[in-house]
């Protein structure tokens, strides 16, 4: 290909650090949470204890876990693609929010469809509002220079807020004392694949996406083109890559996933459009990624690690009088030491100095030999 002739090896490096990074940063926010836990005059071991049955104790700990990754893996997903061309997807939870809108509205008002096809055009229409979303943001830094941090934040607000006027007013259910929209139809809802369980067909579509992901950005031209942009602007520019072209078309593909992350919410859990939809899930999807080192493919182990801490949580605030907001915290505390490479790299280096000296010392006793 024209560009692999151009470009050094070096430059498709993907991500900042690695495996060992990822996991000496959870375990680091772990033993730091813990930490703070116990000065806040908390027991660590009583409050990880509590997380640990909650959510990986049972099998309904283990459906609720799964259940609670979902959105986190389809938002961890959006921000993972896009920050692979270094693009910040701050602007994903306002398309969670038009993702579960318009999913909802077709859902719930096209009446001629079929069960799978009603479904499936249910979940197109949310992934596509939110991947126009995307679109936009991209035009927007494209054409205009915009910060798609700002402009990301900024659309949050004002969809979430129309997304509040559309179901308080105009689409709000008749008589009803929620906020809410009509019901979708029963052809429209995703199925469970637990019962009376919140786990949906929407979490084997998201590990469908991720993996093919993984694939698309390892074995696909396209893949080829985001990584090196990523790696290296000016040489993506001078293999000729078209670097706006590739910007949208990224932008779009995340706001999409995003998108698809509203509708599994409308369309598998609540089976409607309901105000503040959302917990956040949109923000939540960026110690995802990070912690996966934004690969797809590590944003699956990631997401269910914090799908655990989530239903943990939920035992946590049923059980004990420890404050939930610890597990916001360990979340805050991954981000803080994924961004960190040079502290992880320290730590690392200083825990092997012991192991590096006997290695030296057995591979001179052995060259003495000789």
């Amino acid at each position: 290909m024209k560009s692999g002739k151009l470009i050094n090896n070096r430059f498709l490096k993907s991500g900042s650090g690695s495996f060992t990074t990822s996991v000496m940063a959870f375990l680091l926010a772990i033993i730091v949470g813990g930490i703070l836990i116990e000065i806040a005059g908390f027991s660590s071991l009583a409050t990880y204890g509590a997380i640990f049955r909650g959510s990986l104790g049972s099998t309904k700990g283990i459906v609720l876990s799964l259940s609670q990754a979902t959105p986190l893996l389809l938002t961890g997903l959006s921000f993972a693609i896009a920050f692979r061309v270094r693009i910040i997807n701050t602007g994903a939870e306002g398309q969670v929010y038009i993702g579960a809108m318009a999913a909802a509205l077709v859902g719930a008002y096209v009446n001629f469809l079929p069960g799978i096809t009603h479904v499936a055009v249910s979940v197109l229409i949310g992934m596509i509002a939110g991947g126009m979303v995307g679109l936009f943001i991209g035009f927007l830094k494209i054409k205009f220079g915009a910060s798609e941090v700002i402009v990301g934040i900024m659309l949050n607000e004002i969809l979430i807020l129309i997304t509040a006027w559309l179901s308080t007013g105009p689409l709000m259910t008749p008589g009803s004392a929620t906020a809410q929209t009509n019901p979708i139809l029963e052809t429209a809802r995703l199925g469970r694949l637990v019962p009376r369980s919140q786990l949906t067909w929407a979490l084997v579509l998201a590990v469908i996406i991720a993996f093919y992901l993984e694939w698309m950005i390892r074995k696909t031209t396209l893949g080829y083109e985001i990584q090196v942009i990523g790696s290296n602007l000016k040489a993506a520019k001078t293999a000729g890559i078209n670097v706006p072209k590739i910007y949208l078309l990224t932008i779009f593909i995340s706001g999409a996933i995003a998108g698809l992350g509203g509708a599994a919410l409308s369309l598998g859990i609540h089976y409607r459009f309901i105000e503040g939809i959302s917990t956040g899930f949109g923000f939540a999807g960026i110690p995802v990624a990070a912690l996966a080192m934004y690969s797809p493919a590590g944003v699956v182990v990631s997401s269910f690690l914090f799908g655990a801490l989530r239903a943990g949580a939920m035992t946590l605030n049923r059980t004990t009088s420890i404050p939930i907001e610890f597990v916001s915290v360990v979340q805050a505390l991954v981000v803080v030491f994924v961004a960190a490479p040079m502290l992880i790299a320290s730590i690392k280096k200083n825990l092997m100095k012991p192991f590096n000296g006997i290695r030296n010392k057995r591979e001179s006793i052995k060259g003495g030999d000789a």
